[in-house]
């Protein structure tokens, strides 16, 4: 049994912390008990080559990936246990976002940085934008890419496939994140289609991190057998979220 968390921001999202860099989303995750972290950034990967080479440091296994917006502009998670394939996920993804250029004074700044923090750049296209993919293609194309799909806060009133569609859709999912468990819509039950359920931070700000975590019935020799500095398994791990 491992505590686990999927969805985590960093000083790359503009409507994330400066402060919450990968060095302090992995300092205060490994301090309440995380073994499990993803950095999942809006639209973007790049802070994932410092988040790969912190984790052994900390006693964390990495997933990596970000969290995608459709051009419905539902949030959808893309994880992969893979660096590189998420890197080539981050290309195919900044290829296809809308070109609205960033103005961080009004919208947020958007820098990624190395493993000490130092800043390394920022992106020029505002990553709050979506994608030019729809809900019915972007799994089919994560998983080209080698990753799982998890429909982000499906019971959360803006940016979800409910408060989008009005319902929870069929796809390629591995699991669905909600706020809650059991997930509810304007107090009414939501019909998840017996999907599985998880619950992750949605850090943006250094408080948020580990408020959500939730347990996967896997242990970290089973999901990282060559120990720390290698990459998890990706089927174990989809099997791990499936059993849930």
């Amino acid at each position: 049994m491992m505590l686990a968390d999927l969805h985590n921001h960093s000083c790359l999202s503009p409507c994330g912390s400066l402060e919450l860099s990968p060095r302090r989303l992995l300092e205060i995750g490994a301090a309440k008990g995380i073994k499990l972290i993803a950095l999942t950034d809006h639209n973007s990967s790049l802070n994932c080559p410092a988040f790969a080479k912190l984790c052994p440091k900390y006693g964390v296994i990495p997933v990596y990936g970000m969290e995608a917006a459709t051009s419905e502009e539902i949030h959808v998670l893309c994880l992969f246990t893979s660096l590189q394939a998420s890197m080539d996920f981050n290309e195919y993804a900044y290829s296809i976002l809308t070109p609205f250029p960033n103005n961080p004074e009004k919208t947020g700044d958007q820098v990624y940085v190395d493993e000490d923090d130092n800043i390394e750049g920022e992106v020029e296209n505002y990553l709050i934008s979506p994608l030019d993919i729809s809900i019915d293609n972007i799994g089919a194309k994560i998983i080209e890419y080698g990753g799982i799909v998890i429909p982000a806060h499906v019971d959360r009133p803006a940016f979800s496939m409910t408060s989008q569609l009005g319902i929870v859709v069929d796809g390629p999912w591995t699991a669905l994140e909600c706020v809650r468990i059991p997930p509810a819509v304007n107090g009414l039950p939501l019909d998840t289609l017996n999907y599985p359920l998880i619950t992750s931070s949605d850090a943006h700000f250094s408080e948020h991190v580990g408020r959500r975590p939730f347990t996967l019935n896997v242990s970290a020799e089973e999901l990282q057998p060559d120990g720390n500095g290698t990459e998890a398994n990706i089927d174990v791990l989809r099997k791990a979220l499936a059993s849930l």
